[in-house]
């Protein structure tokens, strides 16, 4: 069986909606993100880089295509 060439590589990143646990506010932010995510409306960390990809403190809604 031979191996089928992908011709677009899809990328290793995503998008994401995450819901704050401390004021619910849902945001979208890039999963592997190179700076301190914070939630817009209280200000609370989201997500922390760690060297690629991020550490999400948030709760994961969904994964956006």
């Amino acid at each position: 069986m031979k191996k089928k060439k992908i011709l677009i590589p899809e990328p290793k990143s995503k998008f994401v909606l995450v819901r704050c646990p401390e004021c619910e506010n849902e945001q979208i932010i890039f999963d592997h993100a190179a700076s301190v995510v914070r939630c817009l409306v209280c200000n609370s960390i989201l997500a922390l880089p760690k060297g690629g990809k991020t550490e999400i403190k948030a709760k994961i809604i969904k994964y956006l295509e």
